[in-house]
């Protein structure tokens, strides 16, 4: 690791009364992929919305540091401008512009170009012209990644990139995962798949029900603890079932 991109202290944060995040610690080290589990309502959302510079939330409190600039307060043009790129949740595409305009919209000098992630989502290539309102969901998601990566960020967030998708674009998105971290990018993934981000994560942060970082490790450390999993997420027995059926 290349020490730490992205540094998170004592974050509080919310919408109007209530307190989602409680003082929040996390560090996202260069060229990691860092991948953030959790209970539905969390706080995943949450958290890659304030990094981000979205509102809502509202930050109440603590720090979130870029490469040692402190990103609370700023817009979120600002954030994005100063390297940050979220793919929503819900892809948020211009669905009367085609692929390809999806993406100029948004390209910006760097390593990340048009032809580049055409090579990276061939399937996208063949569908630039057409509008991105009528790709199959797993297509849009391609699309809002490319869009993402265009922007040439130092950090990527990805809101749970395999939410509703198949099981063969799913592994699309892996596979995808797995090149942006052999390429050296920086990404901040929230998941609901375990298995996910058991395959392609660095380290694993996992947000318990109180809002703060209650657990943060390697692949192999969770896959040794199943009862983390079980008291954090509730999804310890899986793995305890996939150990069984691999013996």
């Amino acid at each position: 690791m290349a020490g730490p991109l992205l540094e998170i202290a004592g974050l509080c944060a919310g919408y109007d009364m209530s307190r989602v995040l409680q003082h929040v610690d996390l560090t996202v080290e260069t060229h990691e992929v860092h991948v953030l589990l959790g209970r539905n309502g969390a706080g995943k959302t949450t958290l890659l919305r304030a990094i981000a510079g979205l509102a809502p939330p509202t930050t109440t409190a603590g720090t979130i540091t870029l490469k040692g600039r402190n990103l609370v307060g700023m817009a979120s043009h600002t954030v994005a401008r100063a390297g940050v790129s979220l793919v929503h949740q819900g892809r948020r595409l211009f669905p009367s512009l085609t692929v390809q305009e999806n993406i100029e919209i948004a390209a910006r000098p760097g390593r990340w170009t048009e032809k580049s992630v055409y090579e990276l989502f061939p399937r996208l290539a063949e569908r630039r012209s057409q509008r991105s309102g009528t790709l199959s969901g797993g297509e849009q998601q391609m699309v809002a990644i490319a869009r993402a990566l265009v922007t040439n960020p130092q950090l990527l967030l990805l809101d749970e990139p395999t939410e509703g998708l198949a099981p063969i674009v799913v592994a699309t998105i892996l596979d995808t995962v797995r090149t942006l971290k052999d390429a050296g990018q920086t990404v901040l993934l929230a998941e609901q798949s375990v298995d996910f981000a058991l395959e392609v994560a660095d380290r694993v942060s996992i947000l318990g029900d109180g809002g703060s970082v209650a657990w943060t490790g390697s692949p192999a450390q969770l896959r040794a603890n199943p009862s983390t999993l079980s008291s954090l997420v509730g999804l310890g027995d899986a793995i305890e079932h996939e150990e069984r059926e691999q013996q």
